[in-house]
């Protein structure tokens, strides 16, 4: 949602700034419509670093005889793949 936001932003100050030609006293549609896009740009940023951050967990369990006196020991381990930690 975050990305579809962010591109949303991006047309609609594209469109305020390029497109329309409107003359308003109190208020510059271009620089509102620059403010937008710029906007727009960070969410999109955002969201994609969102996506990126997706956690992988791996899970290893290990069994071994122990030598000393012949009980079964299971070791379990978790790793979490995570490119941006």
């Amino acid at each position: 949602m975050s990305i579809g936001g962010g591109i949303l932003l991006i047309v609609i100050g594209a469109i305020l700034s390029f497109a329309l030609n409107i003359d308003v006293g109190w208020i510059d549609l271009h620089f509102v419509g620059y403010i937008l896009m710029a906007a727009g740009v960070v969410i999109v940023i955002i969201g994609i670093a969102m996506l990126m951050r997706r956690r992988r967990t791996i899970s290893t369990s290990r069994s071994a005889v122990d030598p000393v006196n012949g009980e079964r020991v299971t070791r379990q381990s978790s790793d979490t793949d995570d490119p941006l930690v």
